[in-house]
């Protein structure tokens, strides 16, 4: 795949977070964004990732990469996110040289991320009971220059099974009924065995395919359910807490406690005038010594990283069941 921008490229247009388009460059095309108008003819011939300046503001054009399809690609059916994908692609040991079988290829959020990690030469097996949708995601993965790693397949595998034997190192089922396709999944992966991957909404369809993976010899099921949480991550400083008084503040105590001691007594001896004196003087000397108090010394700072985690946390996609088959 280039690094420039050519006529009939599929490009990814960032404007913010969260706020990504999706575009295929036509000569003397322009497309309309709330940053004005962008020029097709002004990306032709620019490197992914330039920036890319438009009549009120500028956009970034970005390459088709699994992370970003997954964010722009147009929704066909509910997908799957990166937190799933990452933990599908490890616990399947999917890798370059694999053969992995998909069923339920949907909009071909996953698809995408098994194809770059099998590369260059592994092969991804996908089949979707809906026919449009099947079409859809075929023309995708031409246009992505991606067809040599995959084929995609028109076909109920619940009823009819993989048409294939022995060929996969590993299966990935996001079907209604995966306990229905277990039969069919023990043929078509390799006679060494392989691993399986089951997607399901419902703790119900869980505990069904469990129990027919168990009756099957499949080994070491686990089910998990994935969950992202963002923590937001800044410095608080907060003033240093001393818990003992400096030499400072020794002298200043020390020093009001002697002026009070001094005035206490002299008010005793003296009489009616000389108390009012007194009074007025004692109360300059006190006046004085708080304004010795009141003084501000400066104060150390201390620099704390502070997580703040979410308030609503993002709900439940789906359960993650994985399984291993070792046939020989």
């Amino acid at each position: 795949m280039t690094n420039l921008i050519e006529e009939g490229s599929k490009v990814i247009l960032y404007l913010g977070y969260n706020n990504l388009h999706v575009i295929k460059i036509k000569l003397n095309e322009v497309y309309q964004t709330k940053f004005g108008a962008l020029k097709h003819n002004d990306l032709v011939g620019k490197e992914f990732g330039s920036k890319i300046i438009c009549t009120k503001g500028y956009v970034h054009a970005l390459p088709i990469i699994p992370e970003l399809w997954t964010l722009a690609l147009p929704h066909r059916t509910q997908i799957l996110y990166m937190a799933d994908i990452s933990l599908i692609l490890l616990e399947l040991d999917i890798k370059p040289g694999s053969v992995v079988i998909e069923a339920g290829t949907g909009s071909g959020s996953l698809s995408h991320s098994i194809i770059r990690s099998l590369r260059p030469n592994g092969h991804l097996y996908t089949f979707e009971f809906h026919e449009l949708r099947s079409k859809l995601a075929k023309n995708e993965f031409e246009e992505h220059g991606l067809s040599s790693f995959v084929t995609a397949q028109h076909r109920d595998v619940l009823s009819n099974g993989f048409e294939y034997e022995n060929i996969a190192d590993a299966v990935f089922l996001d079907l209604p009924a995966p306990w229905d396709a277990v039969e069919h999944v023990m043929k078509v992966l390799k006679k060494t065995g392989g691993r399986l991957c089951t997607f399901s909404p419902c703790i119900e369809q869980v505990q069904r395919t469990c129990q027919r993976l168990r009756t099957n010899g499949f080994e070491e099921i686990n089910t998990v359910e994935c969950l992202r949480r963002i923590h937001e991550f800044r410095y608080q400083h907060r003033s240093k807490i001393r818990f003992t008084a400096d030499e400072n503040q020794k002298e200043e105590v020390e020093a009001e406690a002697k002026i009070e001691e001094t005035t206490d007594n002299k008010s005793m001896k003296r009489e009616s005038t000389e108390d009012r004196e007194e009074l007025t003087t004692n109360k300059k000397l006190k006046n004085n010594s708080q304004t010795v108090m009141i003084k501000k010394q400066p104060q150390e700072t201390v620099s704390m990283l502070t997580a703040n985690g979410p308030l609503i946390m993002p709900g439940h996609t789906g359960y993650l069941t994985f399984a291993y088959l070792k046939q020989e």
